[in-house]
């Protein structure tokens, strides 16, 4: 049995240990945020939280997770008390499709909580890791650069406006 937290409650799973986190915590916990995207840990789609540090969960084993914190973009805010990225994807209307959303929020909040003034450079580096099919990059970098107090460091609109 592998038991760690999850969002703050205390779980466990008796199944097969090899088992990628990403399907536990979607079809034994029931928690659809987090996507299948590529099944290769390559476009980000599943990032979750593990100990606070961002990670593809379709490629780690449900293992890894023992007595460790998991977080999924479930356990990051409500709609009653956003997180300050949550808040930042609304006003910055990042998403269009929104699949890879949740991934792109939980990479950017790993990084604002590991670098409060994340530079630009920063963030660029973090989100490489996280693919946008519809092409959202420049609403996911001023969103986060927002919520990192580097607002102006990134105008998306003037990217757009010569896309």
């Amino acid at each position: 049995m592998i038991t760690f937290s999850l969002n703050g409650d205390s779980v466990s799973f008796k199944g097969d240990p090899n088992t990628p986190l990403l399907w536990v915590i979607r079809d034994d916990f029931k928690l659809k945020g987090s996507k299948f995207g590529c099944g290769a840990g390559l476009c980000g789609a599943c990032t979750m939280h593990l100990d606070g540090a961002a990670i593809k969960t379709c490629v780690l084993p449900v293992a890894a997770a023992a007595n460790k914190k998991v977080t999924t973009i479930e356990g990051l805010g409500n709609p009653e008390a956003l997180h300050p990225l949550q808040a930042a994807w609304v006003k910055h209307n990042v998403p269009q499709c929104g699949y890879c959303q949740s991934g792109q929020i939980m990479a950017a909040a790993a990084l604002i909580a590991d670098k409060p003034d994340a530079s630009s450079d920063d963030i660029d580096q973090a989100m490489s890791g996280n693919i946008c099919r519809c092409g959202c990059y420049p609403r996911i970098k001023a969103a986060i650069a927002s919520v990192a107090g580097n607002s102006q460091s990134y105008d998306a609109t003037a990217v757009e406006a010569t896309s």
